[in-house]
């Protein structure tokens, strides 16, 4: 940016002409400042301006006129980067209209010019600043144009070392390069090929040279790969990639990653073919090989879940439209898993090949057959024999089911452990599974010697058969191992098959036995009380706490659907626990009821003890630290044990009971007669109550009553009360029934005749004293 010259002081000048000379330069700036190219602000500007107007009114009142001065205004424009052809001729402008206007007056009257002379001297000024203009514009144009040409060549003395440099890059990594590379003309005969393209064809690199692009043709080529190319050479697409095989010099395959793209002139007209060729045989065999690691059982060399589970889905999809379809389908899953990968399954065939035709053009629904095999008591081979005796038995039975299933549209596959899953496809699996399950059976019942021991082995089979596109993977072998595990409970080496309604209740039961932990922790659980009654006079002698599950999506769930499932997960004894303090709870507030005289309701509280309580170290613990904690008495709480779960215990087991009833608590035997336990076993049993099952009085719901019912309760409360232990009847539903257990002895009773079972504040209005 030009610095402006130093203005000269304007008390040096009186001050009408210095504001003239400003009002010029003023006048100036606003002609020519639109049409600069300067940095400067349009006042920096004017200020830029104002030496340069001094020096032309000087010129213009200089006693020996001199037109110079003007010349140097011109150049110092061109310097300012005034260069636009229009700010000389707005300049020239206002020289001739402003000049002698605003400066030819000067401070002195006796110095001023005629006016002829003024406008003479104006005009000479205008000349010699136009010249001083264009000879500085022309000085700068060639300078610039010098520095240009300068430029030039050096950049194109650059671009010829840059293009040298490239070219020797080029040939660098073409000749060098990991991969092969080829260029082709656009009819495909090939013009250069690097070391590594030829090593890979066989090292013959007229070969190579001698071929043609479109003879490099491999059967296993996507069909895709042609077209594409076809769109390069007529300049559709500019490149494409693809996985490709091609036929080495000796006959064997080589597998490449391929990209071919296409080169142009100047012109944009395609030119040449750039072919890159990446090996990837080495690879493919690699992955190929992990693939069948990935996909087979190590040890029995069978198809391992993660295959079996894509055979299956690919049986249960819908059954296509065409023959085609079909036949492509088969041919890319050959492609992938039989041509370079050992064979999966023997001589089994395709798993997932398309049911048989019956005639040409017509297709029956795909149907699907499926076998779930256990095998039965293997865990004792491996407990009495070790892991190593087990393996070769497991490598037996997999040889045997390998030759069971060799029919196409067969699999067999091992799951994991001694389960092994057995596949058919095809339009008739409804009669193929059952014949595909007796031969398992039958190819496992010759005995397999180990170790100099000949072992039977048993299995169990679940059979799931259906149309195809009606389940899915999962759901079929979630009935499979349904339906097996009904074989094995109905006693093994068997099959059985599928049915809705036990794969529902199989489903509930584990949906059951999966939320129980939660259950608990959300406080869906609750108790009722059913009164227990004396038969003497009808009142009420106790209750007994039964618990309920509220179950968000099943409602209310009796204990027998849910307590089973909580023995066999270990959350009877939390729960267990929770009961007893629930209960003992309740019942002393029954009794602070009582003592406040709000409330003439039972003294006692029955708490059921699964067998699996039984076994709990902390039982006695539990209940004492429950019953002084809430403060009820001992003598208040009675826990009931099922007769079945004391038949044969040892003392190790009857000594929590024992201790409990030394403390004051009372033990029922409940339902008893059921266990079929000698009647002399009472005498070191811990008990003090009796529970007669139900089964025994029904007899004696209506007169006259069975007689047989009567010797044998009659016996019953004989011996009981010979032993010094009170009779309970449960189950009782009439009148008659409750009056021939009262004339029999029963000391108390409970049944829907009484009560159901209800909520604690039942028990305040129930009235029984009537009901007898």
């Amino acid at each position: 940016m030009m610095v402006p010259a130093e203005v000269p002081d304007a008390e040096a000048e009186p001050d009408g002409v210095e504001d003239r000379l400003r009002r010029f330069a003023t006048i100036w700036s606003r002609a020519i400042f639109p049409a600069t190219a300067t940095s400067l602000t349009r006042p920096e500007f004017e200020h830029h301006l104002l030496p340069l107007a001094r020096r032309l009114r000087d010129a213009l009142h200089h006693k020996i006129f001199d037109a110079s001065p003007a010349h140097s205004v011109g150049a110092a424009l061109v310097a300012a980067h005034c260069t636009d052809p229009e700010t000389l001729a707005r300049s020239l402008g206002v020289v001739d209209a402003y000049l002698v206007l605003y400066c030819g007056a000067t401070a002195d009257p006796a110095d001023d010019l005629a006016a002829e002379e003024l406008r003479a001297r104006c005009a000479r000024l205008q000349h010699a600043l136009a010249a001083g203009f264009a000879l500085a514009l022309r000085e700068r144009t060639l300078t610039e144009q010098e520095a240009i040409a300068r430029s030039a060549l050096a950049a194109r003395g650059a671009a010829e070392d840059a293009l040298h440099a490239t070219e020797a890059r080029f040939r660098a990594v073409f000749e060098g390069a990991a991969i092969g590379i080829g260029i082709a003309d656009l009819d495909g005969h090939v013009l250069e090929v690097n070391d590594t393209l030829t090593q890979m064809f066989g090292g013959l690199e007229h070969h190579v040279r001698s071929r043609n692009v479109s003879e490099w043709v491999h059967p296993d080529d996507v069909p895709q790969v042609w077209r594409m190319h076809g769109e390069l050479i007529r300049g559709e697409r500019e490149d494409f990639r693809t996985e490709k095989p091609f036929f080495r010099n000796d006959g064997t395959v080589l597998w490449t990653n391929l990209t071919v793209s296409l080169l142009r002139d100047v012109d944009g007209v395609p030119q040449y073919q750039l072919v890159l060729l990446e090996d990837t045989t080495e690879r493919r065999l690699l992955n190929l090989r992990l693939r069948y690691e990935a996909t087979h059982d190590a040890l029995t060399g069978l198809p391992n879940r993660t295959l079996f589970f894509e055979r299956l889905e690919k049986a249960l999809a819908p059954a296509r439209d065409t023959a085609a379809t079909d036949a492509k389908e088969t041919a890319k899953d050959k492609a992938g898993d039989g041509a370079e990968e050992p064979a999966e399954n023997g001589a089994h065939g395709d798993p997932g090949a398309r049911p048989k035709e019956t005639a040409p053009g017509t297709r029956q629904p795909a149907r699907f057959g499926l076998c779930y095999l256990d095998l039965d008591g293997f865990k004792a081979i491996n407990d009495s024999l070790g892991h190593s005796a087990g393996d070769r038995m497991l490598v037996e039975v997999a040889d045997r089911l390998q030759s069971c299933a060799t029919a196409p549209g067969e699999m067999v596959a091992r799951l994991g452990g001694d389960e092994f899953v057995a596949l058919t496809t095809g339009p008739d699996t409804q009669r193929e599974v059952n014949d595909l399950a007796s031969r398992i059976l039958g190819v496992l019942a010759t005995p397999i010697s180990l170790d100099g021991r000949e072992f039977t082995v048993r299995g169990s089979i679940g059979i799931v058969e259906g149309e195809a596109g009606a389940f899915s993977a999962a759901e079929v072998l979630r009935s499979a191992d349904i339906t097996m595990y009904r074989a094995k409970s109905a006693g093994g080496n068997r099959f059985e098959h599928a049915d809705a309604e036990a794969d529902a209740r199989a489903i509930t039961r584990h949906g059951l036995t999966t939320s129980l932990p939660t259950a608990l922790e959300r406080g869906e659980f609750f108790i009722e009380y059913q009164p227990l009654v004396h038969l003497a006079d009808g009142t009420v002698h106790g209750a007994e706490a039964l618990v309920r599950w509220s179950h968000p999506t099943h409602g209310v769930l009796g204990p027998d659907r849910f307590i089973p499932l909580a023995e066999h997960t270990g959350l009877i004894v939390p729960l267990g626990r929770w009961v007893l303090e629930q209960s003992v709870r309740q019942a002393r507030a029954w009794q602070e009821e009582l003592a406040a005289g709000t409330f003439g309701g039972p003294l006692r509280i029955n708490v059921n003890l699964s067998p699996a309580q039984l076994h709990h170290p902390g039982l006695v613990a539990d209940t004492v630290e429950v019953l002084e904690r809430v403060g009820l008495e001992p003598g208040s709480l009675c826990l009931e044990v099922t007769e079945s779960a004391l038949i044969g215990a040892d003392e190790d087991l009857l000594k929590p009971l024992r201790q409990l009833a030394e403390m004051g608590v009372d033990i029922a035997l409940d339902d008893f007669g059921t266990g079929y336990s000698n009647l002399a076993n009472l005498r070191r049993l811990p008990v003090s109550v009796l529970k007669l099952d139900r089964s025994f009085t029904q007899g004696m719901q209506q007169h006259p009553a069975d007689p047989v019912d009567i010797k044998i309760v009659e016996g019953i409360v004989s011996l009981a009360h010979s032993l010094e232990l009170a009779v309970t009847v449960e189950g009782v539903e009439t009148g008659t029934q409750a009056e021939h257990l009262r004339m029999l002895g029963c000391d108390t009773a409970q049944g829907w005749y009484y009560a159901r079972p209800g909520p604690p504040e039942m028990l305040h209005t129930l009235s029984l004293a009537d009901a007898v």
